[in-house]
Order: C-alpha cells, then structure tokens, then sequence
C-alpha cells in the first residue's frame, strides 16, 4: 500500500490558493468542533478542488483560522477532476469534489490512503442562469431546458418555451448556450439531471466533460457566469452562489415551476440514497433527480469533502480532522450558508458522517 507524507511540503500556487494565515481574535466556541483559541493546533493544510465551494471554502478558512489562530488553510478552486486527480495522486492534503470518486479514482485513492473519507460538506442548488433582454423570470420543463442545450431549440421566441411563459414577451434572439470548458462536477450534476429528467430528449452520456460542440465554452464557474452577463441571449449553469444576480431559470417539477434555492435543494438530499460498497467511510449519495415531490429543486450539487483515513504525518491528519470537523459542524455549515447560500446539512446526516471524520488519521 503507498502512502505519501504531505504536511508541509505541499505547495499551490500563490495566485490561485486562498490563504488565511492571519487571524482575527474571536472568542473560544467550546460547543464548535476544530477547537478554539488556545487549541494548540498549529501548522498548514492545503486543498485544491470544485470551484463551486470556493466562497464556502473561504468562510470556512476564516471562521476555522479564527479559532485556531495557529493554523494556516489553503484551497485552490482549480475544479473538481483537478482536485480529485490532486488528491489521489497525493498532490493535497484534502480534496473537494463535486461528484463523488468514480471507481477508478476510488481505487486509487485507496491505494494512497487505505480506507478513504468521502463526506458531503455543500449542498447547493445548481441555477439556470440567463440573460434576456426584457426578459426576467423563465419557466422550463426538463425536456425544454434539454433542447435548448442540445441547440435543437434556438430562439428565445420558440413555441416551446412560449407555451410555459404565456406573460412573458419573447424576443426572436438567437439563444447562446454556455458550457464548461473544463471538466467539472457542476457540468457532471447538470448533465445527471437531463440524463435522468429529460430521458430521450437528452441523449449523451454523464461526465463531467461537456458533451455538446457549437456551444460557447468558459473556464470555471466565474467564466460561465461572466459569458452569460455579457452576452444577450446567452443561457448557462452555475452554481447558485456565484450566480451573481443573473435571472434564473423555474425548473418544471411534476406540475409545477420551482425556483432554486437552498431548503428546497436540500429536499432532495432527503429523498435520495447512499450508494453503498464504496468503503465504511464513504458517503456517496444517487440523488433522486427525476423527483416530481412539490417543492423540491432537483439541479442540485452536492459537493464532497476528501481525506485518508491515514496520513504518514500526524500533524496533517490532525488538522484535516479538526478542519472537517468545522466543515460539517452546525457552526461551520451556518457560516457556509450565510456567505455562500449553501443549504447545511441536517442534523441526522451530521451524525452519519461523523463518524467517518473521525477516523481521520486513526484508520488504516
């Protein structure tokens, strides 16, 4: 079995990690997991993964720094298949990932870390983001938003998407279809959804690789958003944090329109189930994203958390462990929701994983 000593040998670049070395002077939380001032902790940990929980990420840097004023965290939001290939390769100390390891990843990183610690600490819906002139609110049925990123439909003014925004004053504009140029959790989440909402109206097949040429394509979760807000006519996805006050999109859910946001996203986490056979420590969830319940949003992202179960270097799996142990901490998944508008984890998952966080640097 191989195993790699990170710690502090692991460097990112300067430019794209965020940094919180510096510490405001909070009081201790005794009742917050990753401890309080005087905690002793000290010494630096770094990540790289999904863009996506880059603004959660920077909540949780800062609000764990400032219990632990000792300790430096680095993330670099380089996305999601950089992060898992980081971290299985032993490029990172922790991982983030919005789509759960694929069994060759999950192999490897078994081979890196013995068992593997695989947690969802983000939940987020996934927005439709849009930009038509005159155009505020859109309603669309799964097979409708399929068409449309399929180029199959190509004006705003289409007979099927008028037929569902009777109010709506629709210009003949050409749509502009925005995708991911990168691989990407948030485009693997998107695709899941139309595979399993839209059936045959979507015929490609899950990655986390856009599966559409003609398109226009944008790096990152920033450079989709900022393509849709410079272009009229331009539909694309990102997560709904980084939406960036883009009209959204009314997702078709049984017979009605639901909008996106942070409770009804989290509705669908409670009707899916984990996948089981992936390793005591692995929390993968097959989301329900067919699910016609009222009230639920189903383009949804649930973003992991990934750690060894054992590190070489105590003092890194110390801090990963008190670091996770923020993360999915009802302080931390508040701090995430306020600056991020990420939907926390309820209690009874809470309890799920901790066991799981637990075991890091204490399982083989």
């Amino acid at each position: 079995m191989k195993r790699y000593a990170l710690g502090r040998v692991v460097a990112l670049p300067a430019a794209a990690a965020l940094t919180f070395g510096v510490a405001a002077c909070g009081s201790a939380n005794e009742e917050s997991a990753g401890g309080g001032n005087g905690s002793g902790l000290s010494g630096t940990i770094s990540g790289a993964g999904a863009s996506s929980q880059e603004s959660a990420q920077t909540a949780w840097q800062a609000g764990f720094v400032e219990q632990n004023p000792d300790v430096t965290v680095n993330y670099d939001p380089i996305g999601s298949g950089g992060g898992r290939e980081q971290f299985v390769n032993g490029g990172s100390d922790f991982g983030g990932s919005d789509a759960y390891l694929d069994d060759e990843e999950l192999a490897g990183a078994q081979e890196r870390c013995g068992q593997v610690v695989e947690v969802p600490t983000y939940v987020s819906p996934v927005a439709i983001i849009f930009n038509v002139e005159g155009v505020d609110n859109l309603n669309l049925k799964p097979g409708t938003i399929a068409k449309i990123f399929n180029q199959e439909i190509t004006t705003w003014n289409d007979p099927e998407i008028a037929a569902d925004n009777p109010e709506a004053d629709l210009p003949d504009t050409p749509i502009t279809p925005v995708n991911r140029s990168d691989e990407s959790g948030t485009t693997e989440n998107f695709v899941e959804y139309l595979s399993a909402a839209a059936g045959e109206q979507w015929p490609h097949e899950v990655s986390g690789d856009w599966p559409v040429a003609g398109g226009e394509a944008a790096q990152g979760t920033s450079g989709v958003v900022q393509a849709v807000r410079n272009g009229n006519g331009a539909i694309g996805y990102a997560d709904a944090s980084q939406a960036g006050g883009l009209s959204t999109v009314s997702v078709g859910v049984g017979d009605e329109f639901v909008d996106y946001s942070p409770e009804a996203a989290a509705k669908v986490l409670e009707v899916s189930e984990r996948i089981e056979g992936r390793g005591e420590y692995s929390f993968a969830y097959d989301l329900a994203r067919d699910t016609t319940e009222s009230g639920t949003y189903p383009i949804v992202l649930v973003s992991y958390a990934l750690a060894c179960a054992n590190y070489d270097d105590a003092e890194t799996a110390e801090l990963v462990k008190a670091y996770f142990d923020y993360m999915i901490s009802a302080d931390g998944q508040a701090t995430a929701a306020e600056n991020a508008g990420s939907a926390p984890i309820s209690d009874s998952l809470r309890e799920q994983i901790q066991p799981a966080v637990d075991a890091i640097g204490s399982a083989g």
